[in-house]
């Protein structure tokens, strides 16, 4: 609930800006500092970076930035705004689409401009590589430059993840990598402003109202409620709402709060404190899905970069293309669960050409010991198919037929069924070759899979300056989202690799310079 409207009372900590969330709320904490705005960066958790943390390259889809054209791509911004709006089509509005494709460049020449920030070309091919503007060479996608997490000052050791170190207690690595270098860039970049304070354990309970203006929010900090006047706003980019399984089963999203890849503190909080104003939401069924690997843990992680294996349903037929980027498989998990033709598990098939581990490029969360995936009944393997498809209670001779049929597809080279290897993304994996490995090795395994994500993509409607709108339109004065916090960008689609974070680090930028330009209500 808001804090009811009127003369607002007193405050225990006053500030230009609040920011809510320190995954993608890093880039607006940083930016109003730099701008010279006093800002508090809270994070529910005990450690900072969100779900933006965990991610393996912490991977930014920005066409045309300096740091790709430096590496010499011939790309163009019409090229990327004909692409992106093929895929995304009408779902969310043109401008939004627009200020997106065009805004990753200039920020990074923003943030190249501080020596807290470096950034490297890693190609990683655009997800509907047969749409007009489609980029096969992967020049759209950059991450940044790894670096000691004793660089971080007094927020060393405070970033979330990896997940090994999370779900499997690994030690945690001395250098960050991926999305946990992002976040601590950002902080090793926001700890040279005095103006600047960061809260772990300080989780948003309501937003405070004066009339129609967001003047600040209540945090339950270690239990201790404080209110936290906001002077040019309040920008909420915790994370969407996937580890509430209320909130999942209330907006029909598919998947579960347990086999989510979301961080502990993406529960829907600022997503309701927002409503409660009066925000206006779209995309709340939506996420960004992916196949999971079922672990003996119980939970089933998002896994990608098949080398090898088909999936199956219940009728021991192939039902996609295995190849294809995440997301699209997700959603093409959902649909044949939709349609019946799935139950969970579903079952990757493999032989043993690369041993008996599933074909896997990466499964995010380490696998553990085989014995323990067996003893779960999550691995099966037999000398015959038709053994094999008696461990998972699928028809022998249908999946004897499957795989016959899919071994003449990997003779030609061509999938007559999926179009597996037709587009960039299904080759990446394999250097350019054909994905079309052929099942021909005895004896034959299969391994389960469930449905993951890597959280909720519905949430606020914004301008182009990440302001929050309501129904009728117009703006929250006061309010701003951005991340997972905000729906998304991209509507029902994932353009390509690093889009989430990508839009989720530039709405909060630019949230930030509306706020420091004077446009704020303050």
């Amino acid at each position: 609930m808001a804090e009811p409207t009127g003369a607002p009372a007193a405050f225990d900590v006053v500030v230009d800006v609040l920011v809510v969330g320190s995954g993608g709320g890093v880039a607006g904490a940083y930016t109003a500092a730099r701008e010279g705005l006093s800002v508090l960066l809270a994070e529910a958790t005990d450690m900072f970076g969100g779900t933006t943390a965990y991610s393996g390259g912490g991977g930014m889809w920005y066409p045309c930035n300096p740091v790709l054209r430096r590496a010499g791509t011939d790309d163009t911004l019409e090229e990327a705004l004909r692409y992106f709006h093929g895929v995304v089509g009408d779902r969310t509005p043109r401008d939004l689409q627009d200020t997106y494709v065009t805004g990753g460049s200039p920020f990074i020449e923003y943030l190249e401009q501080d020596p807290a920030f470096a950034f490297t070309v890693l190609p990683w091919p655009d997800y509907y590589g047969s749409v007009p503007g489609a980029r096969a060479d992967g020049y759209r996608h950059i991450v940044p430059v790894p670096l000691a997490d004793a660089e971080l000052g007094r927020y060393a050791g405070l970033i979330r993840g990896p997940l090994d170190t999370e779900r499997l207690g690994a030690p945690v690595p001395e250098t960050l990598i991926g999305g946990r270098a992002l976040v601590g860039r950002f902080l090793a970049a926001l700890n040279r402003y005095d103006a600047a304070e960061a809260w772990r354990n300080a989780a948003l309970t309501d937003l405070i109202v004066d009339a129609d203006t967001v003047v600040g929010a209540v945090l339950d900090r270690d239990g201790r409620a404080l209110r936290v006047g906001a002077r040019r706003g309040v920008l909420l980019a915790a994370g969407g709402f996937e580890r509430d399984a209320e909130m999942r089963e209330r907006y029909r999203v598919a998947g579960s709060a347990t086999d989510t890849m979301g961080a502990p503190g993406n529960t829907g909080a600022a997503h309701r404190a927002a409503i409660a104003v009066g925000a206006d939401t779209d995309l709340m069924d939506q996420a960004w899905w992916s196949p999971g690997l079922s672990h003996p843990d119980g939970h089933s992680a998002f896994a990608l970069l098949f080398t090898g294996g088909i999936f199956v349903d219940r009728f021991g037929h192939r039902f996609v293309n295995e190849s294809a980027p995440y997301d699209r498989l997700g959603r093409e998990v959902i649909r044949a669960l939709k349609r019946d033709r799935l139950r969970l598990p579903f079952w990757m098939v493999y032989d043993s050409r690369a041993g008996d581990t599933p074909p896997i490029g990466a499964t995010n969360v380490s696998m553990v010991d085989p014995a323990r995936y067996r003893e779960a009944g999550l691995w099966h393997s037999a000398d015959t198919l038709d053994e094999l498809a008696t461990a998972i209670g699928v028809p022998g001779t249908e999946l004897e037929a499957t795989v016959r049929r899919f071994n003449e597809f990997a003779r030609t080279g061509t999938d007559a069924d999926f179009s597996r290897g037709g587009e960039p993304y299904d080759r990446a994996v394999t250097a350019g070759g054909s994905p079309l490995v052929p099942l021909d090795t005895p004896p034959y395994h299969a391994a389960a899979f469930g449905l993951s994500d890597l959280g909720t993509k519905g949430g606020l409607r914004t301008d182009n300056r990440g302001r929050a709108l309501r129904a009728d339109g117009t703006a929250i004065r006061g309010l701003y989202a951005a991340g997972n916090t905000m729906a998304a960008v991209s509507g029902t689609t994932y353009p390509g690799g690093g889009n989430p974070i990508g839009a989720s680090l530039l709405f909060s930028h630019l949230a930030a310079l509306d706020m420091a330009s004077g446009a704020a209500p303050r």
